[in-house]
């Protein structure tokens, strides 16, 4: 089913492991170190894996026992022991310092200078010499291979706050009365610890501490410390200055420009308390709630699809569909990086992952390294804003914005294809401008086997589109039901073959059946009705026919995993002609299989299927530890809003600064979106601007889901815009590119996302949405058969949000049937925007007549609409023109054209 490479100049997994980790400067870890973070990291997704399914109680049902609970967990212990998790395994895979910093580069010139001075025999020289080495081999890593003490201190000071959240409690919800300066002290917690603390404490020194206090200062600094090792500098200094804010706020006279910004005195015991032991505001705050019960789930399931092998062959059926077309190569990676971007949620790992498979081919059919590292950077980022996924970015604005999820990603869908019709666009145009053709047939996997051989892999989609648009269920009940699904489905590739297809299918059938008959007639499963006919048991009231078969139907992949277990465990060396598992799950097979001396497990059925498992378990969690630090930090800034009381008085301010004016609004919010986005992730900037920027833009008129969106495409522009580009300087690695051409293009070809968004926001029946009553909702049939308002104010600016592109597509790469001077690219760039955005011109001249004295509304609908329909005209004489300089023979209608796309 894969795709032949023919010597293409291909990435192997060991390239593109080391340009993902050179990118996110994250350790290559081996032997004891590696065993270690897989472990905490499939900890850590199995305790996702129960908040999912079975929520904050810790317990279970056992025969003739019954039912038992070990503990029941509050939202700010399981937030607590949520991000714990995260500082281990960022301590575990980030190095404090590769010794190539600021402060390690200063620091380290102090043993030569001393030495010059004193000279190298020198006492002081010789002592701060093993003073520095000792310090380096403490904190420093620069091959990014090894835990260092540090590391090691920092985990164990990490595991103190959770510890203490978790098993002193009523403590925590007695500090808004006490104070958290009147918490117990060290020797009262600890009384073990009174024979040490008494006699530093009789000496005068502050050893005898409250404890909250004391941990929550701790905990809050330990986040800062992750969060500039996984995320930069920046972000952590960003975070760090709204704490120092929330104390020093006061300080601002409010009589100077920026004295909106004062705030009332907030000593340090109410900030550490309100931003580490609240979950209305803080580190534990919405975004880590969110991240508990939706984002990890999510990024879980991402994992899983993965490590089944889907995204390999998602990107086989793209290159069948796709390949032999003009730019075919260019085109499918479009398509299939949108598909995995908008799972994993990082714009940087879909470059590099799945770029090392489409990347080499684009090259070989014609493209340059730079344009295809830009394509492949640019459709993986616009990956987040495709549902019904989006990254996990769909589920923030679920808990943020309170819409329903159905909502949002309905809203979101036109604009999304919007972008990814405009990548199409592109790569057709920049493919007919260098005459670059596609794959040959023969080295394409056939469509019909492609499709025969994996479309159970669509399976857990549309199961998740099912479970929250129609069934409705909770966001994390659907997750953890998708990831039933696909470890079900697995189970059942692996045990099947021609002779176990009958007996595994109808084994499956069978248990389904008894299990919705034995519901059906004592009201309890097929195991209660085993324990109900040999009297252990009372029966329960009795389903009806229709609620048993849906009630079985959720049990019915525990059932299929069961049944499939069973077979494997009956061969486990037969063939598995359909299991096709990610390349990283059979390396994971082979090299534990190696480490217990038994390399030819790594070929048995189930040990395979143990090691998908275990790998999407260990990959989920790796990848979540980037986002929870993430969300964590970020959630400092909106807790310091809400805390010190800046809301209303930050919303003036910007106000202000914009002049009331809604275009200067969208202009300094999208470039605010692009500056915090660079080298974050998507989820941190996401947090961090809604908190600051949502509420002016609300206060504007628009809908919330709509300026929601608006952040997020600009945010997603700073993983392409030079000088940081994280995503396109990742593909620019795999391509072996030029980094600054590659971000550039790739900025280029971003472009969308800048013109689309201030499209729907002007134009909200492009996200389906109106405003009745004062009130903004999805528009509804009866909305539809109004034609005075479903035609002007949906279906044109749709349609010419569509056309807008088409024509930016064709400024951007400077070709359409034939090549377009700089000066008729011009015209095509101002026919985009009076198709798309027309209301931008129409503002601008209101400003100007503002500025005379003269209070003009133009925004009206009949003016956009005679804009657009100016730019169409523009675009179509300039697309006739531009055709009727084709050659003759070229514009041959019998003759094979440009437009095979």
């Amino acid at each position: 089913m894969s795709i032949d490479t023919n010597g293409t100049d291909t990435v192997s997994d060991e390239q593109t492991d080391e340009i993902l980790e050179e990118i996110e400067r994250r350790r290559t870890l081996r032997g004891p170190a590696a065993v270690l973070v897989a472990l905490i990291g499939i900890s850590f997704s199995a305790f996702q894996m129960w908040i999912a399914a079975r929520g904050r109680q810790f317990g279970g049902t056992l025969p003739v026992i019954g039912e038992f609970q070990f503990i029941s967990l509050q939202q700010l212990q399981v937030n607590a022991i949520h991000v714990t998790f995260a500082l281990v395994l960022a301590f575990l895979l980030f190095p404090a310092s590769e010794g190539d910093g600021f402060v390690a580069r200063r620091l380290g010139r102090i043993p030569p200078t001393v030495r010059d001075r004193l000279g190298a025999d020198h006492a002081v020289s010789r002592a701060i010499a093993r003073l520095a080495d000792g310090v380096r081999w403490a904190v420093v890593d620069p091959e990014r291979d090894r835990i260092t003490p540090l590391d090691v201190a920092l985990i164990v000071l990490a595991l103190w706050p959770a510890y203490y959240i978790t098993t002193e409690f009523d403590e925590i919800r007695s500090l808004p009365i006490i104070g958290i300066e009147n918490a117990s002290a060290v020797h009262e917690l600890y009384p073990w610890l009174e024979p040490l603390v008494a006699p530093l404490a009789s000496l005068g020194l502050p050893v005898d501490f409250p404890v909250a206090y004391f941990l929550g200062i701790v905990g809050i600094l330990l986040v800062l410390e992750a969060t500039r090792r996984t995320l930069g500098a920046v972000l952590m200094a960003l975070v760090a200055s709204f704490i120092v804010y929330a104390r020093l706020g006061y300080m601002i006279p409010s009589d100077s420009p920026i004295g909106a910004l004062a705030i009332q005195v907030i000593e340090w015991d109410d900030i550490v308390y309100n931003l580490w032991y609240t979950v209305e505001a803080g580190v534990f705050s919405t975004p880590v709630s969110v991240s508990v019960r939706f984002i990890y789930i999510f990024i879980l399931f991402g994992a899983f699809l993965e490590m089944s092998g889907a995204g390999k062959w998602f990107i086989d059926l793209a290159y069948s569909m796709t390949g032999t077309r003009k730019g075919g190569p260019a085109k499918a990676s479009v398509v299939s990086s949108g598909f995995m971007g908008m799972l994993s949620g990082s714009s940087i790992a879909n470059t590099v992952t799945t770029g090392a498979f489409t990347i080499p081919l684009m090259k070989r059919s014609g493209y340059s390294p730079e344009f295809s590292g830009a394509v492949e950077s640019s459709a993986s980022s616009g990956g987040q804003i495709l549902p019904p996924v989006m990254g996990a970015v769909a589920f923030l604005m679920v808990q943020l914005i309170g819409e329903p999820y159905s909502n949002i990603i309905i809203a979101a869908t036109i604009p999304a294809l919007a972008f990814f019709f405009g990548m199409w666009v592109m790569v057709h145009f920049e493919a007919v401008k260098g005459g670059i053709g596609g794959i040959p047939r023969a080295e394409l996997p056939d469509v019909s086997t492609a499709i025969r051989t994996g479309w159970f892999y669509l399976i857990p989609l549309v199961l998740l589109v099912y479970f929250l648009v129609i069934a409705r269920f909770s966001i994390n009940r659907a997750g953890w039901y998708t990831i039933v699904t696909i470890t079900a489905l697995i189970a059942v590739v692996a045990a099947y073959n021609e002779r176990t297809r009958v007996p595994l299918l109808g084994s499956i059938a069978a248990l389904y059946l008894a299990h919705a008959a034995a519901l059906a007639s004592y009201g309890v499963g097929l195991g209660g009705a085993i324990q109900v006919s040999l009297g252990l048991e009372s029966a329960s009231a009795a389903y009806s026919v229709r609620d048993a078969a849906v009630a079985a139907a959720s049990d019915l992949g525990l059932i299929a995993i069961l049944v499939s277990l069973a077979v494997i465990l009956t061969g486990p060396r037969r063939d598995a002609p359909l299991l096709e598992l990610d390349e990283a799950v059979d390396d994971a097979a082979s090299t534990t299989a190696t480490m217990i001396d038994r390399p030819a497990l790594a070929r048995n059925t189930g040990y395979r299927f143990g090691a998908f498992i275990l790998k999407s378990m260990d990959s989920g969690a790796r990848t979540a530890t980037t986002v929870v630090v993430a969300v964590a930090a970020a959630g400092v800034v909106p807790g310091v809003i809400s805390v010190s009381g800046l809301g209303p008085n930050l919303a003036a301010l910007i106000n202000t600064v914009s002049g009331g004016s809604m275009l200067m609004l969208l202009v300094l919010t999208g470039l605010a979106s692009i500056i915090f986005g660079m080298g974050m992730p998507t989820t941190a900037m996401y947090i961090i601007l809604i908190a600051m920027l949502g509420g002016p833009i609300e206060d504007m008129g628009v809908w919330l889901v709509a300026a929601h969106l608006f952040v997020l495409y600009f945010g997603l522009m700073a993983d392409v815009t030079p000088p940081v580009a994280v995503a396109a300087f990742a593909g620019a690695g795999v391509a072996k590119a030029d980094e600054l051409k590659t971000a550039s293009i790739a900025f280029l070809l971003s472009l969308n996302k800048i013109l689309v968004p201030f499209a729907f926001v002007f134009s909200p029946g492009i996200v389906l949405a109106r405003k009745v009553n004062g009130e903004w909702g999805l528009i509804g049939w009866s909305d539809v058969a109004d034609v005075g308002f479903f035609l002007p104010e949906v279906v044109v600016p749709v349609i010419g949000m569509f056309v807008g592109v088409y024509a930016l597509g064709v400024t951007i790469i400077g070709y359409q049937y034939s090549a377009v001077d700089s000066t008729r690219r011009a015209l095509y760039a101002v026919a985009s925007i009076l198709l798309m955005v027309p209301e931008i011109p129409l503002l601008v001249v209101e400003g100007a007549l503002a500025m005379a004295g003269l209070s003009v509304g133009l925004t009206g609908v009949w003016m956009t609409v005679s804009l657009r329909l100016l730019g169409l005209a523009i675009l179509a004489s300039l697309s006739y023109r531009n055709y009727s300089r084709l050659p003759d023979e070229q514009s041959d209608p019998a003759a094979p054209t440009a437009g095979n796309a």
